[in-house]
């Protein structure tokens, strides 16, 4: 097996939500050390990078966690936060580094261990969810287009590279001010090609209070 680290970014404001929504409730706990738990439980995982806002903050989550060798202070913008967290990854020791949003709270151990396969296998993966709706293109309050939505799929974390494909990509990106919407984005750009394995509807990202709801009612059933 090939050493894994994990980065768990947690440094978003959550705007939208009100206050940092990494650190809502969710049945007693908080929805990032929800996260943590299934990482730090997890046996192909040796390390934990979690990337905060606020590094005042890490030593609530160092003594509670063997697995976090680091913790480092998040950037402007996740992707910045990301790269703020490979940083703190040894290079010597390097392999395939997943990453992983702090406010997936129901991530699957299956899931982690079918993008863990996947990176190994082809260097870059994601998990994906097919998308159900009806996709329109809307542009001034009209709809302009409607898209084909075979083919069309909801991108996951996390998401798993080698050492090397991640930082190249990143290291462009913030060479070229270029900002992709994910990680993947930023390797496809560098004309690696992702695999794709397959989601987990209840690995849903806390985004709104609704979110919260729904993910309590997901650990009841």
């Amino acid at each position: 097996m090939r050493r894994v680290s994990a980065i768990i970014v947690a440094a978003g404001e959550g705007r939208r939500f009100g206050f940092s929504k990494q650190f809502a409730l969710l049945k007693g706990k908080s929805v990032l050390d929800w996260c943590l738990e299934k990482f730090e439980a997890n046996k192909s995982v040796a390390e934990i990078i979690l990337v905060l806002k606020d590094e005042n903050l890490k030593g609530k989550f160092l003594s509670r966690y063997q697995k976090i060798v680091a913790v480092a202070k998040g950037g402007e913008k996740r992707q910045d936060s990301v790269l703020c967290g490979l940083q703190r990854i040894d290079p010597e020791k390097a392999d395939i580094v997943l990453v992983h949003d702090g406010v997936r709270p129901l991530v699957g151990q299956d899931l982690i261990e079918r993008v863990i396969a996947a990176a190994q296998e082809n260097g870059a993966a994601v998990p994906a969810i097919p998308v159900e709706d009806t996709i329109k293109l809307i542009q001034k309050q009209e709809v302009r287009q409607t898209l084909e939505r075979e083919g069309l799929f909801r991108i996951q974390t996390p998401q798993g590279f080698t050492y090397g494909i991640l930082k190249h990509a990143l290291d462009k990106a913030a060479q070229e001010n270029f900002y992709g919407t994910d990680e993947a984005s930023l390797v496809e750009r560098t004309g690696k090609k992702v695999a794709v394995v397959a989601g987990d509807a209840k690995n849903i990202k806390i985004t709104t209070r609704q979110d919260l709801r729904i993910a309590e009612a997901l650990l009841e059933d």
